[in-house]
C-alpha cells in the first residue's frame, strides 16, 4: 500500500482524524474520515471537459448510507440497499446549499461529490463528517473551488450548546442547528427549534462560525501539505458583441419597463418579445450566438434588477422594500378531507389537506439513527409544472420538493401535541397551486390553518416568510428585502426562510450564491422576519382560524387510547392472534399496541369503542373478591358452567354456586349462550378463581362487591 498521511484535530470532546492518500486514489479528491467510530469516504471527482448545451454548473451530491455500518441488514425482500432515504436526500441538498456557491460561476464540467457512510458511531453523526469530508476532498483536489468552507451541528439539552450531538442528545435537544462557514462569512443556515427566541438563535449561529473557524485553519494546514495545484478549464463567457448588440436593441430603460411588473407571465412575455426581436435581427448573421442569447438576457436582467433595488430601492412589482405581497387565508375548501386550508401571498398559492389516521399508519423508518424508526407526523410538498405556467409530467417528488416538504414538517413538530395527548398519525400534503416565490414558506401557513381546521391540538399557530439580499461592492452595502417573489430570488443573493410563532423560531433555511453573509446582515433578517412572521400569524392566519377546533371532522377516524401493563400484552393478543381478532371482530374497531403497553383504539362507532376498552380493562384485570362481571356461559360441564367474561377471559361457576336452591343438573337453570352477572369469590382450595352466581348482588342494589368496568350484555346477543 502506498504511503499515506493522518492529519487529526479535536472537534466537540471527540477526535476528527483524516487520512489523504490511503484510498480512492483514482478520484480528483479522497478523504478517509474517522470522527470516533463513524468512518465516511468522501471523494470529489470531476469530468475532463465541460457538458455540453448547459447553462449551469453540474454538481451532483450524494450521501450513501450503508446498513452493514450499523450491523444490520437493509429491510424489504431484496436485501440491498435501493434509492436514497428521505434522510440521505436531506443531507445531500445540506452539503450542496453552501458548496455550489464557492465554485466558479463558468463552470460547466461535471462534479460529483461522494460520501459513503462505512461505520456510525451513534455519538458521531455521520452527517457532520460528509459534510466536511466533501468540503476538504474538492479542496485538496485539483478541481477549481474557492473553499475551504467548514460545517458545524450545535444541540441545545437544559440550556447548554452542545457541539455535534449524537443521537441520543439530538432526541432530546430543543435546538438542531447546522451552520457552514467560509474563513470570513456564514455561508449557510439550517435549524429546527422549540421556538428558540432569535437572540439566543443568533448566539447559536456564531458558535457554529466560531468553531467552524477552527476547522477551516485545519483543512489550510492539510491543503498546505497535500493539496493539488487547480486546473485550468473552459471558461464559459458571452461575446461583448453579443452584449452590446443585445443593449442597442433594448436599452436599459426598455429592460426596466420589462422586467417592472408585479405579474410574471407578463413580465415572462415581456422577455420573451425581447428574445423573439433579437432572434429575428440576428439569427442569419450570427447564427452562433442564438444558443447563448437566453443567458446573456438572464445576466441583463439580473443586472437591471440588482440596480434597480440596490440603488433606487424600487422592486419589480412596486412594492417597498419591506412589503409583504397581498396575502389570504381561507379554511375548509376541500369537504372529505379531515383538515384543509389555502394560504395565498401574491402570486404564490397552497393548499393543504390533513388527514389523520391510527397510529399504526405512521411512517416505518430505516436509517442508520437508533432513535428514528417512525414519523408519526409526515409533511409532503408538491410542485406540479401548471404552478409555473409549464408542461411537463409529473415524475414523482424530486429533492427539491422532498426538502420543501422536510422544512415545513420541522417548523410544525415543535407545536404538534403528543402521542398520549392526541393518538393519531398525521399526514399533511401541501399542493402548489400558484407559485412565484417562496411556496415553502406559503405551505407552512397553509398546513398550519389546516392541522387547526382538522381539530389537531397544536400549542401555537405558525408562520413562514422569506427575505432576500441583495449586496454591493462593500460589506456594508446591501439591502434587505421581505417576502421576496421568484424574480428577486433568482437574481439575488439570498433566500433566508425563518418560521416560528409568537414567542420563537421554529426552523431556518438560509442560501445564498455569494461567500457568505457578514453577521449584521444575518441579524438584519432575523428581524426582518420576525416582524413579516409577526404581521402574518396576527393580521391573516388568525383572523380566519384563531385556534384548533374542538371537534374533529365527522370524516375522521375516532380514536381512543388507554394504558396496559406490558407483561400482559400475550393476553390480549391471544395465541396467534386469536383474542385480539375476536374484538376487532365483535366491536368493528382498529386496535394496535406497542411494546410499551399503549392501546389505540379506532372505530366509527364511539358506543363501540368503550364496549372494546372495558373488553380490554376486562383481559387484562386481575380477578379479585367481590369483583362483579357480566359473562356468557361458553361451555357446561357436570360439575359447573365456564362463563366468558372477554374474549379470552373465562371462569367457572360451581353448580353450587349457580342458583340458591339445589340443582341436579347445570343445563337446568343454564344454556350456552346465556348472558349472566356473577361474583368473584376468590381462590378456591386449589387456588383457582372461581364466581358466584348467586351471590351476585341484584344490579342497582348495594351488594358486597364493586362493579368492575366491563362489557355490556348487549355484547354477547
Amino acid at each position: 500500500m502506498a504511503d499515506f498521511k493522518t492529519f487529526s484535530m479535536e472537534l466537540g470532546g471527540r477526535t476528527l482524524s483524516v487520512d489523504i492518500g490511503r484510498v480512492g486514489a483514482q478520484a480528483n479528491g479522497a478523504c478517509f474520515m474517522h470522527y470516533g467510530e463513524t468512518v465516511v469516504l468522501s471523494t470529489a471527482t470531476a469530468s475532463r471537459a465541460p457538458r455540453e448545451g448547459i447553462d449551469f454548473f453540474p454538481l451532483s451530491v450524494e450521501f450513501e448510507e450503508k446498513m452493514y455500518a450499523v450491523g444490520k441488514f437493509p429491510g424489504g425482500f431484496n436485501k440491498r440497499e435501493g434509492k436514497a432515504s428521505t434522510h440521505a436526500v436531506l443531507t445531500s441538498r445540506v452539503i450542496d446549499r453552501p458548496m455550489r456557491p464557492l465554485f466558479p460561476k463558468d463552470y460547466r464540467n461535471d462534479v460529483t461529490l461522494n460520501n459513503l457512510v462505512m461505520s456510525v458511531d451513534p455519538t458521531c453523526d455521520p452527517e457532520v463528517v460528509a459534510m466536511l469530508g466533501s468540503s476538504l476532498a474538492v479542496s485538496i483536489s485539483d478541481i477549481p473551488f474557492d473553499g475551504p468552507c467548514a460545517m458545524t451541528q450545535l444541540g441545545l439539552i437544559n440550556g447548554e450548546f452542545v457541539v455535534n450531538p449524537g443521537y441520543e442528545q439530538k432526541s432530546r435537544s430543543d435546538l438542531a442547528l447546522t451552520v457552514a462557514s467560509t474563513r470570513d462569512k456564514v455561508i449557510m443556515i439550517e435549524a429546527g427549534a422549540n421556538e428558540i427566541p432569535e437572540a439566543k438563535m443568533i448566539e447559536a449561529i456564531y458558535k457554529c462560525d466560531e468553531i467552524n473557524k477552527e476547522i477551516i485553519a485545519f483543512f489550510d494546514q492539510i491543503i498546505a501539505e497535500v493539496g493539488k495545484a487547480k486546473s485550468d478549464y473552459t471558461h464559459y463567457e458571452i461575446p461583448a458583441e453579443l452584449n452590446a448588440a443585445l443593449y442597442d436593441l433594448c436599452p436599459g430603460e426598455e429592460m426596466e419597463k420589462a422586467v417592472f411588473t408585479d405579474d410574471k407571465q407578463t413580465r415572462e412575455n415581456n422577455i420573451a418579445a425581447i428574445r423573439d426581436a433579437f432572434a429575428e435581427k440576428y439569427e442569419e448573421e450570427h447564427p452562433e450566438w442564438m444558443s447563448l442569447v437566453g443567458d446573456a438576457l438572464y445576466q441583463y436582467q439580473k443586472k437591471t434588477v440588482r440596480k434597480m433595488i440596490l440603488k433606487d430601492h424600487k422592486r419589480p412589482d412596486g412594492r417597498a422594500i419591506k412589503q409583504i405581497r397581498p396575502l389570504a387565508a381561507e379554511i375548509d375548501l376541500i369537504p372529505r378531507a379531515h383538515g384543509s386550508a389555502m394560504f395565498t401571498r401574491g402570486q404564490t398559492q397552497i393548499c393543504d389537506c390533513v388527514t389523520l389516521a391510527p397510529l399504526s399508519e405512521a411512517q416505518k423508518v430505516e436509517g442508520l439513527n437508533p432513535y428514528i424508526t417512525k414519523a408519526r407526523y409526515m409533511h409532503q410538498y408538491n410542485f406540479p409544472s401548471y404552478s409555473v405556467g409549464e408542461t411537463k409530467p409529473s415524475r414523482g417528488p424530486g429533492r427539491r420538493e422532498i426538502g420543501h416538504g422536510a422544512l415545513a414538517e420541522r417548523a410544525l413538530v415543535p407545536v404538534l401535541p403528543s402521542e398520549e395527548e392526541f393518538p393519531y398519525a398525521i399526514r399533511a400534503v401541501s399542493e402548489t397551486f400558484e407559485s412565484n416565490g417562496s411556496t415553502s414558506q406559503a405551505s407552512i401557513c397553509a398546513s398550519c390553518m389546516a392541522l387547526m381546521a382538522a381539530g389537531v391540538p397544536i400549542k401555537k399557530p405558525v408562520a413562514g416568510i422569506s427575505c432576500g439580499l441583495v449586496t454591493g461592492e462593500t460589506d456594508d452595502d446591501y439591502i434587505v428585502l421581505t417576502d421576496i417573489q421568484g424574480l428577486e430570488d433568482f437574481f439575488g443573493d439570498m433566500d433566508f426562510k425563518v418560521a416560528g410563532t409568537h414567542d420563537g423560531i421554529t426552523a431556518i433555511q438560509m442560501d445564498i450564491k455569494i461567500h457568505g453573509l457578514t453577521r449584521q446582515s444575518v441579524e438584519e433578517a432575523i428581524a426582518t422576519t420576525k416582524e413579516a412572521r409577526e404581521y402574518i400569524l396576527t393580521e391573516v392566519m388568525e383572523k380566519c382560524i384563531a385556534e384548533p377546533r374542538k371537534e374533529l371532522s365527522k370524516y375522521a377516524p375516532k380514536i381512543m387510547s388507554m394504558k396496559i401493563d406490558p407483561e400482559k400484552i400475550g393476553e390480549v393478543v391471544g395465541q396467534r392472534g386469536k383474542t385480539i381478532n375476536a374484538l376487532i371482530d365483535m366491536y368493528d374497531v382498529q386496535i394496535d399496541i406497542d411494546d410499551d403497553g399503549s392501546v389505540s383504539i379506532c372505530g366509527e362507532d364511539a358506543v363501540k369503542m368503550q364496549k372494546a376498552a372495558k373488553a380490554i380493562e376486562i383481559i387484562v384485570t386481575e380477578f379479585e373478591k367481590g369483583m362483579i362481571l357480566t359473562g356468557k356461559v361458553v361451555s357446561i360441564k357436570e360439575f359447573g358452567a365456564f362463563l366468558e367474561f372477554a374474549p379470552g377471559k373465562e371462569s367457572m361457576v360451581h353448580i353450587s354456586k349457580i342458583a340458591n336452591a339445589r340443582i341436579n343438573k347445570v343445563e337446568d337453570v343454564l344454556q350456552i349462550g346465556d348472558v349472566v352477572r356473577a361474583i368473584c369469590l376468590g381462590k378456591d382450595k386449589m387456588g383457582r378463581i372461581s364466581f358466584s352466581i348467586k351471590d351476585c348482588p341484584k344490579e342497582g342494589s348495594e351488594g358486597i362487591g364493586r362493579v368492575v368496568a366491563c362489557a355490556d350484555p348487549d355484547d354477547f346477543e
